[in-house]
């Protein structure tokens, strides 16, 4: 087997753990608060990847923060969605965060190509037929689209700092402990009331599903960005692009055999539109660094 095909096979394997992170965390909605999710697992990750913190340059601290600021919204508004609609509609929708980067080019004064034109089609044809299927247009569908947009945008501000960065691993790790920071503040502010019996119960919690946490934080985080980084440096940007779009089939697999959540053909055909318009959005971009695109 040779190094293309070596970086394909991990490639494959990133999107299916990606997919079981959906209805890994929509499972842990009916306890938790999404905060609480994104806090314990990427507090996880912030643990294993924390040597690359060691005499790490400044720059890439400071890089880190940011993209980890942006993307700590990115997951907010991914996970309130998740408690509010399926797991599989939530991740087709999060997955339009690859049309976002090249709409964010239209509005800086440049005409959009005829394949972003054509991918837009494709997607929104997507979305209305989901919609036929699971129900009207919904709140956890807008929280999932303003996700999909954070995303696009945290695209965007990666592919910039990763061309400065001395050590991408560094810039990783500063952004994952950031998201931590953050949502640590924010159920400080917002969410922990006063008492002891707050704590109790999310202890018992925490003990009860350690599992899935665990898998989130240490695997799909942690353990899958290195083989994603290793995967992507030997492949094509357009065959990592078109491995990517199936990410969402991967998410409404899982989410069958995981929450019993099933798609009509309706369904289906809106699926299809939406990873059409992915795959036709980026084939023939531009290629990306190897760390540029967001854990799900």
């Amino acid at each position: 087997m040779n190094q293309q095909l070596r970086g394909i096979c991990a490639l494959v394997i990133v999107v299916l753990v990606w997919g079981t992170t959906f209805p890994a965390m929509k499972d842990l909605t009916a306890t938790f608060s999404p905060v609480w999710i994104i806090l314990v697992r990427f507090a996880l990750a912030t643990l294993i990847l924390s040597p690359f913190l060691w005499r790490a340059r400044r720059a890439d601290l400071l890089s880190g923060m940011l993209l980890g600021l942006v993307l700590f919204f990115c997951y907010l508004f991914q996970v309130e969605g998740l408690a509010l609609t399926s797991s599989n509609r939530n991740a087709f929708i999060t997955g339009l965060n690859v049309l976002v980067v090249p709409l964010l080019g239209v509005l800086g004064g440049r005409l959009p190509e005829r394949r972003i034109v054509a991918a837009l089609l494709l997607a929104l044809a997507g979305l209305a037929a989901l919609c036929w299927d699971g129900g009207a247009w919904g709140s956890g569908d807008t929280l999932a689209l303003m996700g999909a947009l954070c995303f696009g945008v945290y695209v965007k501000i990666m592919e910039i700092r990763t061309r400065r960065a001395v050590r991408l691993l560094s810039v990783t790790a500063a952004q994952i402990g950031t998201v931590a920071v953050c949502a640590t503040a924010w159920l400080l502010v917002r969410e922990v009331p006063p008492g002891a019996a707050y704590w109790t119960d999310i202890g018992g919690h925490l003990a009860r599903y350690w599992p899935n946490f665990a898998y989130l934080g240490v695997v799909c985080t942690a353990a899958i960005i290195s083989m994603q980084a290793w995967g992507q440096s030997r492949t094509s940007a357009n065959e990592a692009a078109v491995i990517y779009a199936f990410e969402p089939g991967a998410a409404a697999f899982f989410g069958f055999f995981w929450l019993g959540e099933a798609m009509s053909g309706r369904g289906w055909l809106g699926a299809a539109l939406l990873i059409s318009g992915m795959i036709v959005s980026q084939w023939n971009s531009e290629g990306r660094p190897a760390a540029s695109l967001a854990p799900e």
